[in-house]
């Protein structure tokens, strides 16, 4: 059921409803979704539009099926939250809802010929590059669609487009702005600054117990520690088994001669072509006329290749110099593959009629396939077999699994009858453990379970992977508590020293900035610390500490006599003390096309933020009603 899920959630089809979500969740053209006859409890209206139960419940199951998609192989989908999924959709739909309706008011619309264009287009609605109706209801019909609903879907996706569209390719950039944010973004500054290390500081404070029995009793309530289990668990590993197993050489054998009868010497051909289409606009006649004028340009010596280039209808191929690589029998269509089969090689056809038109094929080589011998074949038949037997073992070995596990009131028995090892796991919170099992979400979500906490039973087999099943048991239930004063001692003195260090070296750094203001340099209030000098310092630059470059930036351009400086924390608890000596104006002026280029950048950015802006007007403008 997963794969089939998975499969559903990669086609063309899928695609498109899940490109048509706002952030994360907002799915485009959902209207489409529900039928004429859903109920009236919708969950939501919208200026008195209803987004119905059936349109949240559709809309749910496809943001289900691709969040399973990105899971992967493995997905579970009990691990799934449905109601937060739910409440995520809907807020999507609200959004959607309201888009669609301000689009509706603005007369926007799209035509069914726009409509049918887009899906003849659509690759995964196509047979051998031409749309295919069989192949469109097929792909709808794995996605849960009538046409008639994908239609509509498309339809309402492309009219919130529009809309969007609409704002974003018509915002632009005046010169003056351009000019502006231009100036801003290549300016450079000049600064000096010195660090106030945190570790120096940490090492002239002192903190006594009863300062740190202090903060435990204020701070006692919080101090819980986290729900915990510890299991005991037993696993089976189908690589385990492989010891165990033998292949027999008359098995060997027998798998080499099914595999001979399978297999066939086929032979297979290299082979380039020329198409000249037979279209609305060009008959069959004019068509052969064409190819045979092509003919007779390669008979009187021109390269097949460079025609193909210049003359052939297929664009796949054409820039390839019409190649279509190494084909075996059954790839193409019947006269192409009777002509193909009768070349020798660089022998060029007379013109060939398809279904697509009129070609000019030739063969560029020939390759057979030999048959392997048994001594090639030997290792791969080996594994081959053994794959089989030991999946086969392990299928046995997990039927035996579940059902002794079930039955016994603990592991012990299981885990006699089965050979395998009783391992216990170190406690373990809900976000996982230090070892792969612990931190399976699976194995997790069982060890926290009801059944397994209160009534002390063994979990049902848990697929790790393809390859290993555990089945595990709670050995130990910790209910969260308030940790004792000894147990966070040293983590609650350890904050007091660095929250007494930062404050200590907050003050020190104000001082300082203080003190240049006065009319100090530098080096005199630095007391002993390196002062640092960075010249012509760009807002990418990296030699310097982020937070310091960020501040150098947000100060204000010094006027004549007048000290611009100020403070900021470093990642580590540090301060450091920034002056800003100077700011430098960009000499370089843009050309021409650095400015057009810049000036569709900013157009779109500023498309982008006043399309946000509608959305924001939007939603709070909205009567909304949840229920």
């Amino acid at each position: 059921m997963l794969q089939s899920i998975r499969d559903s959630s990669q086609s063309i089809v899928a695609k498109v409803i899940v490109g048509l979500i706002i952030v994360t969740f907002a799915l485009f053209g959902v209207e489409s979704l529900v039928s004429l006859t859903a109920e009236s409890n919708a969950p939501a209206t919208v200026n008195g539009e209803e987004i119905t139960q059936q349109e949240l419940f559709q809309a749910t199951e496809l943001q289900r099926r691709q969040l399973l998609s990105q899971m992967g192989e493995d997905a579970d989908p009990a691990l799934l939250d449905d109601g937060l999924i739910s409440a995520m959709v809907l807020d999507s739909l609200i959004e959607q809802k309201s888009l669609l309706l301000a689009a509706q008011d603005k007369n926007m619309i799209i035509s069914d010929r726009m409509i049918d264009q887009m899906i003849i287009n659509t690759p995964d609605f196509q047979v051998e590059g031409q749309f295919n109706r069989n192949q469109f209801e097929a792909a709808l019909r794995n996605a849960g669609f009538t046409p008639l609903m994908y239609r509509d879907l498309l339809r309402k996706e492309r009219l919130v487009e529009q809309q969007r569209n609409a704002y974003q390719l018509s915002a632009f950039a005046v010169p003056s702005e351009l000019d502006r944010i231009v100036a801003l973004d290549r300016q450079t500054r000049d600064i000096s600054y010195f660090i106030l290390p945190i570790a120096s500081a940490e090492k002239n404070i002192k903190v006594s117990e009863d300062d740190v029995r202090a903060k435990y009793e204020a701070e006692k309530s919080a101090l819980t520690t986290l729900e915990q289990v510890a299991i005991e668990y037993i696993l089976l590993d189908k690589n385990d088994l492989r010891e165990n197993v033998e292949v027999s050489d008359a098995e060997l054998k027998a798998q080499y001669d099914q595999f001979l009868a399978s297999y066939q010497a086929e032979e297979q051909r290299a082979v380039a072509h020329i198409l000249v289409e037979v279209t609305a606009e060009q008959d069959d006649e004019a068509a052969l006329k064409k190819i045979k004028a092509v003919q007779a340009r390669i008979q009187a010596g021109e390269a097949f290749d460079a025609l193909a280039k210049s003359e052939s209808d297929d664009l796949g191929s054409a820039a390839a110099g019409g190649d279509l690589g190494l084909n075996g029998k059954g790839v193409f269509s019947a006269p192409f593959e009777e002509s193909m089969f009768a070349l020798a090689v660089n022998e060029v056809s007379e013109p060939v009629r398809t279904e697509f038109g009129y070609h000019l094929i030739k063969v560029t080589g020939i390759s057979d396939k030999e048959l392997p011998d048994f001594a090639e074949m030997k290792y791969k038949l080996t594994d081959d077999i053994l794959d089989q037997k030991v999946e086969a073992v392990y299928v046995e070995r997990l039927e035996l699994m579940a059902d002794i596990t079930f039955s016994a009131g603990d592991l012990i028995e299981p885990a006699e009858v089965m050979g395998l090892v009783i391992q216990e796991s170190e406690p373990f919170d809900r976000a996982g453990g230090a070892i792969d099992i612990t931190r399976n979400a699976k194995v997790v979500a069982a060890a926290f379970s009801n059944d397994l906490i209160r009534e002390r039973i063994n979990s049902t087999p848990i697929e790790l992977d393809k390859e290993r099943t555990v089945v595990v048991r709670v050995k130990t239930h910790f209910e969260p508590r308030v940790q004792a004063f000894d147990e966070v001692a040293a983590m609650l003195k350890q904050e007091l020293i660095e929250q007494l260090a930062g404050d200590e070296l907050k003050t020190k750094a104000q001082q300082a900035v203080s003190d240049l203001i006065s009319g100090k340099t530098m080096t005199e209030v630095a007391v002993g610390a390196e002062v640092m000098q960075h010249f012509a310092v760009s807002r990418a630059s990296g030699d310097l500490p982020e937070s310091v470059r960020t501040l150098a930036f947000s100060l204000a351009k010094p006027e004549a006599g007048r000290i611009v400086a100020s403070t900021t924390e470093l990642d580590d608890g540090s301060v450091a003390v920034v002056l800003l000596n100077k700011v430098n104006l960009p000499e370089v002026a843009l050309t021409d096309d650095e400015k057009k280029s810049m000036a569709i950048f900013l157009g779109t950015r500023f498309g982008q933020q006043e399309y946000q802006s509608l959305l924001t007007q939007l939603k709070n403008a909205a009567e909304i009603e949840k229920k």
